[in-house]
């Protein structure tokens, strides 16, 4: 395994992070946003952990509304019994919806303390390394959501802060905020990244770069669309036949044309589409560690195989050519309405 720092801090992250949504299931209540069906349960799961651990993955991410608190308590659970909790770093998620009732979503100072209290007794844990938002919440002031976050640093619970997929400009005034009131700023920035979707490297990922906030792009192999072992072939795993989201994502004809390319560099290479497709990601500019997430053990040990496969100038150019461009994916965009006020 390879390791780098966390944007401009000092903490050491492996180069791939287990991501932890494919652990849970159950049966989830109606308000949920969660997904039915492909998940791994907490005895089939404890595998991947020993896989990752193993391999020398110290970098885990979940989130408070993977299956409503269930992939924490997995999560946690198998961490405590196979880890030093000095020797992983784990992140984890507010914002998402957590209950029926109004405060029971967002990124008020009220759900966020609760939501971190929460966590932290799923995890079974004394702190969070990384406390992410999970989206942009238009609904409630960002130095409301900033002062929260920052008291929770403050008191030992959270160590570092981070967010995930908004637009740029969002998360250049949540940097320019906290630095206005002296509050943590965002150490990392985990946004929707990969062959399929380019669009981060407009705006983002330049501000990013530029103001040291280290990248743990989710979704490097297209939500599984990239990890297909022929070009057009139907959906190969139990994940892909139930997870609309990805449909409604990707399957467009350029997205096939990109991954026709990565079929012929994997098959040239001797390697799996997935390595090829996290392979890119893990080389382009600012990246510190690509999000991962596997439903069988055996996807995430030829994942392992990425972090030592290194793509040619040539096959770059390859993989990169048929790229068009993408309406905005992962995160719901600002409308004017919801700028100028909120109800």
């Amino acid at each position: 395994m390879q390791y780098k720092k966390l944007g401009n801090t000092g903490i050491t992250v492996s180069r791939l992070c287990l991501g932890c949504m494919s652990y849970g299931g159950g049966d989830l209540p109606p308000w949920t946003q969660g997904t039915k069906g492909w998940h791994v349960d907490k005895e089939a799961s404890r595998e991947h952990f020993k896989i990752a651990l193993d391999a020398g993955i110290n970098f885990f991410d979940t989130a408070d509304v993977y299956s409503v608190g269930l992939s924490e308590e997995i999560a946690g659970q198998h961490l405590r019994d196979m880890a030093s909790r000095d020797d992983i770093v784990l992140a984890t998620k507010v914002h998402g919806i957590m209950g029926p009732g109004h405060n029971q979503r967002g990124l008020s100072r009220k759900h966020i303390i609760e939501g971190c209290e929460n966590s932290l007794r799923r995890l079974g844990m004394d702190y969070i390394d990384l406390y992410q938002i999970h989206r942009w919440d238009s609904t409630t002031p960002i130095e409301e959501t900033l002062d929260a976050l920052d008291s929770l640093v403050r008191a030992g619970k959270v160590r570092y802060l981070g967010a995930s997929s908004m637009a740029a400009w969002q998360f250049s005034k949540a940097l320019y905020v906290a630095n206005e009131h002296g509050w943590q700023r965002f150490v990392s920035m985990q946004n929707h990244y990969n062959l399929i979707y380019r669009e981060e490297e407009r705006e983002m990922i330049p501000l990013c770069i530029d103001q040291g906030v280290g990248l743990i792009p989710w979704g490097p192999m297209a939500r599984g669309f990239l990890s297909r072992k022929t070009a057009r072939d139907g959906s190969s795993t139990v994940r892909s036949t139930v997870d609309t989201f990805a449909k409604d994502m990707y399957y467009a004809a350029d997205d096939f044309v990109v991954n026709d390319v990565v079929l012929q560099v994997a098959q040239q290479r001797g390697v799996s589409p997935a390595q090829v497709a996290v392979a890119w990601v893990l080389q382009a500019p600012g990246i510190t560690a690509p999000i991962i997430g596997t439903t069988n053990a055996a996807q995430l040990k030829d994942l392992l195989g990425s972090v030592d496969l290194k793509l040619t100038a040539e096959e770059i150019a390859a993989l990169e050519k048929p790229y068009r461009p993408h309406r905005v994916l992962g995160y719901v965009p600002a409308t004017p309405k919801a700028m100028l006020g909120r109800s």
